[in-house]
């Protein structure tokens, strides 16, 4: 089946107004690089905090890792998925952390906005270094999210590939997309 010219057009506008409107209130759109830092790293905080709440065994996981990335991701689909967000990759042994930003464009069975957090956990310094400087695909199968009893949220399955385990969090209940795919992740130079 053909998408429409004019459908992914609306697609993309109403993607591009719920990006702004989930980030505007949280600061991750300010013009001020500090500001836009800090709503990164209090959005990290909040993800992580959920994740634990969900899954302690992760707490341990992630700070005995070689680092960790934490995103925030709106998209938008039906046919067609397209989203975009923001994040922060944290190096364990250096306690650096490095911004970057993150699209996605995928094909499947989708419903609406959906609201996605992935934790990256890198068990490799290679994996980390690869992630960092050049970035790459991640794919996160959503099929076998669960819903996390009273806190509205599902935690997607573990990805492991590549000494990378991948959690996918979601703000209203199972995802409704058969999976994440062809997100891409670059190096922010306005916040590095």
């Amino acid at each position: 089946m053909a998408l429409s010219s004019s459908l992914f057009k609306g697609l993309l506008a109403a993607l591009v107004i719920a990006l702004i409107s989930g980030c505007t209130a949280t600061g991750l759109t300010a013009r001020d690089p500090e500001v836009r830092r800090q709503a990164i790293l209090d959005m990290r905080d909040e993800v992580l905090t959920e994740l634990y709440a969900v899954r302690p065994d992760t707490e341990a996981q992630i700070f005995s890792a070689v680092g960790f990335a934490v995103f925030s991701n709106a998209s938008i689909g039906l046919i067609v998925n397209v989203g975009g967000g923001v994040g922060v990759v944290r190096n364990n042994g250096t306690g650096e952390d490095t911004y970057l930003r993150m699209g996605e464009v995928g094909v499947g069975v989708g419903a609406g906005v959906t609201d996605i957090r992935l934790v990256i956990v890198f068990h490799s310094e290679d994996a980390l270094r690869r992630f960092t400087e050049a970035g790459f695909t991640v794919g996160v199968d959503a099929d076998a999210a669960a819903r996390a009893g009273e806190l509205g949220a599902a935690i997607g399955a573990d990805a492991i590939a590549d000494n990378v385990t991948v959690y996918q969090i979601t703000e209203s209940g199972l995802a409704l997309q058969a999976s994440v795919q062809g997100a891409r992740y670059w190096y922010d130079p306005d916040l590095n």
